[in-house]
């Protein structure tokens, strides 16, 4: 991990790159006193963190699969597959991920991600488009409506969720993790809300539980 030791020199020049790129990271965790970044932000290269006091935050880079657990007064620079860091302590390392993934979070150019998730799955289509690392997703939308989670390859198998009255992060966010329930390894579903659609794969050795988002997340934006 790379320590800065002229962090306020390289400020002024990442912080012009952040608003021209397209993010790059999300945060799936912050504890104590954090400016600059919130629970699920999705953050652009040079976008700046700060952190007070037993703050942290957890860092995930959706291309080069690099999680990183900052702890403790500093400041953080976002880069382009990883963070640089000045002050605070770091521990970081690879987690299983799909990086094609990534081409899904499209929010500062291009086009939407809304169509561009429509635009991967047709309505009858069954060929995965990315894969999942844990055995429960975390579903990203800002529409509220009945959310259904379906097994393809296997019958039987089904999840309805009504986003309207059901417990969203940020009132966007829903968590299987939360509720207990668990996708088989292996398996291939369809995630359907209204005219959205997504297909996606469970990797064999999926496992259960809080495991990172990054490897677990689905857009429906």
């Amino acid at each position: 991990m790379k320590t800065i030791l002229a962090a306020v020199v390289a400020f002024v020049g990442f912080t012009g790159l952040a608003a021209a790129q397209a993010p790059v990271a999300v945060v799936e965790d912050v504890q104590g006193k954090v400016t600059g970044a919130e629970f699920m932000d999705y953050v652009a290269p040079g976008k700046v963190i700060k952190l007070g006091q037993a703050g942290s935050i957890v860092l995930s880079y959706m291309k080069s699969c690099w999680r990183e657990v900052i702890t403790g007064v500093g400041t953080v620079i976002v880069g382009a597959e990883e963070s640089m860091v000045h002050l605070s302590e770091v521990k970081a390392g690879k987690v299983k991920c799909d990086s094609g993934h990534s081409q899904l979070i499209d929010r500062e150019v291009g086009e939407s991600a809304a169509s561009v998730v429509r635009g991967l799955t047709g309505k009858g289509a069954t060929s995965p488009q990315f894969t999942l690392y844990g055995l429960s997703p975390i579903v990203e939308t800002t529409v509220h409506g009945k959310l259904v989670l379906e097994r393809l390859d296997l019958k039987g198998e089904r999840y309805d969720v009504d986003l309207g009255t059901a417990s969203l992060v940020r009132d966007k966010f829903y968590d299987f993790a939360k509720t207990g329930t668990t996708l088989k390894p292996g398996g291939i579903y369809a995630a359907s809300l209204g005219p959205r659609r997504i297909v996606f794969a469970v990797d064999q050795k999926a496992e259960p539980g809080l495991t990172p988002i990054i490897g677990r997340l689905v857009r429906m934006e």
